[in-house]
């Protein structure tokens, strides 16, 4: 009886030994496991970007601009809209840029009061901004353009205004109908941003 009970005592011993060897090695197989996780990116919906085309503003407005023949023109419909504001519609990306025209009538408080009403305007979205960089762009023409590029969730990416001071003064401002992103629609605000470039750098104004 004393042999039975040593016997006993030495095959729990035994498999006691056994169980801890076998829980140590699969924490240390879990330990690697987690410790070689990488989790997957974020992924994105895929936009395709063409080259693009420019063709020339023929409507009858007081400017004229070259701009891609992939956007179509449309007249402003808000019901406050004046003569000569304008949609430039891009359908495959569900965005526009807004153009909103006035008429100077060689009156500098009238033009103070519209570049003051254009900062407030791109200041309205600084709470949902992370960032807005300002740049000032010279043309061919020698002609300023203020240009504003918002980051972040906000409505509007970019805006922008310019005047020959006396008589023509034209905004613009870059919308998207859609809820993506804002990272996914980078590399579309990044292409729609050389349209713009390219629209002001056209830019005529008519006497």
């Amino acid at each position: 009886m004393i042999y039975q009970k040593g016997f006993f005592h030495q095959i729990s011993a035994s498999l006691l030994a056994c169980t801890f060897l076998v829980f140590g090695l699969s924490s240390c197989r879990k330990t690697k496991d987690d410790s070689d996780f990488v989790p997957k990116p974020k992924g994105f919906n895929r936009i395709d970007l063409p080259s693009t085309h420019y063709v020339q503003l023929l409507e009858n407005h007081p400017y004229t601009f070259q701009y891609s023949s992939q956007a179509i023109i449309k007249p402003d419909t808000v019901a406050w809209a004046e003569p000569h504001w304008l949609y430039v519609y891009y359908p495959a990306y569900k965005a526009m840029i807004q153009l909103t025209y006035k008429s100077l009538d060689n009156n500098p408080t009238k033009l103070s009061r519209l570049i003051d009403d254009a900062y407030k305007l791109a200041a309205k979205h600084s709470q949902k901004a992370s960032s807005i960089q300002n740049s000032i762009l010279t043309t061919p023409q020698g002609q300023k353009v203020m240009l504003m590029r918002l980051e972040g969730e906000v409505p509007t990416y970019l805006q922008f205004y310019t005047t020959d001071s006396t008589k023509h003064y034209l905004r613009g401002a870059l919308y998207f109908n859609t809820a993506l992103k804002s990272d996914s629609l980078e590399p579309v605000i990044e292409y729609l941003k050389k349209d713009v470039i390219k629209m002001v750098n056209t830019l005529q104004w008519k006497q």
